[in-house]
């Protein structure tokens, strides 16, 4: 009879002490979960929103990370997510972290093959981190936003926007423009 291994769950610790080459990984509940590339458009949107993302808020305290700068979620969760957007991280000594644990504002560009987890695993951490103001859904597909933002310790306000819509973000003080994240240019 053939049984699986029991292997002991890895701390985000241990996690972020590994490299993986040239490959991504992100660490969901102890496990070790190998990602994918993304397509062009979710790379150029992700690159859209750290351009305009960074000009907005070039000298303010608060910058956009992409998705190479990890967010710890728990003891037990690394994730990637395609835009962070952390304040007060510009010290000198935060130059060789791996990962911070205090998002303001979280972005991950939905596909295909991610947004089941986007949209429920992810959410979910996303959302226990006191830090996190606001958490936007971009949807490739129809271009639309789903942008879910804190009204209270435990309340927040999630709404999907079925026609174009800039984008405010009010904990950072910055619109950003709906031609902007799906500029083709």
């Amino acid at each position: 009879m053939f049984s699986s291994p029991s292997y002991p769950r890895l701390t985000a610790d241990d996690f972020l002490r590994m490299t993986f080459g040239e490959n991504k990984a992100e660490l969901d509940v102890g496990v070790i979960r190998m990602m994918a590339g993304g397509t062009a458009r979710h790379v150029q949107i992700q690159g859209n929103l750290l351009r305009t993302l960074g000009a907005l808020l070039r000298g303010g305290g608060c910058k956009p990370y992409p998705s190479s700068m990890a967010t710890r979620t728990h003891d037990l969760s690394v994730r990637y997510p395609d835009v962070s957007v952390f304040c007060n991280r510009t010290d000198p000594a935060n130059d060789d972290a791996k990962a911070f644990d205090d998002p303001r504002v979280l972005f991950e560009v939905l596909s295909a093959g991610t947004a089941r987890t986007d949209l429920r695993v992810k959410l979910d951490e996303y959302k226990a981190l006191d830090s996190v103001d606001t958490i936007v859904f971009v949807d490739i597909a129809t271009e639309r936003l789903r942008v879910i933002q804190r009204t209270g310790p435990h309340a927040w306000q999630d709404e999907s926007h079925d026609a174009p819509v800039d984008l405010s973000l009010p904990a950072l003080g910055v619109v950003v423009p709906h031609h902007e994240i799906f500029a083709r240019d």
